[in-house]
């Protein structure tokens, strides 16, 4: 008996992560309201960028704070907690900046797991988990590819009836980390 319980455990534990809903809300902040150690951190790479933005977002599990820029012709977002501690930098890129070894792994892992599938946003991102801050944000902004790196994507995919909104992450080989339902937040007004 305790032998099945524990096989239906280890059954189980995948599916845990794809029962997961991301409910996302981004509101535009002030640069005053920014956490003030975050825009110190983020400061020094604010120089020759354009459109730079302050966001406040909240989601199902947290808080955050993050910066948007561009940079090059590169769109970066720099997130952090509520206290200003340095989360992850993010930069969108397109399929050919993966390395064709681990975007097959990806592909492989969607079409195994789903019917059909659309990539509508790739990023790459620099997890705050191996470094100090101030090296983090000089490897991301160097566009290194290390074996720590994430890839975030944001598809639509059929499985069954419908078509539904998910976010990966993916580790730097293309392995599958966690994936959620990106579901759409409600409104404040109405649309006509």
């Amino acid at each position: 008996m305790r032998c099945s319980a524990f096989f239906f455990i280890l059954i189980c534990i995948p599916f845990l992560a794809i029962s997961q809903n991301k409910y996302e809300r981004e509101i535009r902040i002030d640069k005053a309201d920014f956490p003030v150690e975050a825009l110190d951190l983020v400061s020094p790479y604010l120089e020759d960028v354009k459109r730079v933005r302050f966001y406040r977002e909240t989601d199902s599990i947290k808080v955050s704070y993050e910066a948007k820029f561009k940079k090059g012709k590169l769109l970066y977002s720099v997130e952090f907690d509520q206290t200003g501690k340095l989360e992850d930098i993010e930069f969108v890129i397109k399929k050919n900046d993966i390395p064709e070894e681990s975007w097959n792994n990806i592909i492989g892992w969607l079409n195994n797991e789903f019917e059909k599938t659309k990539v509508k946003k790739i990023q790459q991102q620099y997890p705050n988990e191996q470094s100090s801050p101030e090296e983090l944000l000089k490897e991301a902004f160097q566009n290194l590819i290390l074996p720590y790196i994430h890839y975030e994507l944001i598809f639509s995919a059929q499985n069954g009836k419908g078509f539904q909104m998910y976010e990966g992450l993916f580790d730097a080989n293309g392995k599958m980390l966690k994936i959620r339902k990106s579901l759409k937040p409600p409104y404040d007004h109405i649309l006509y």
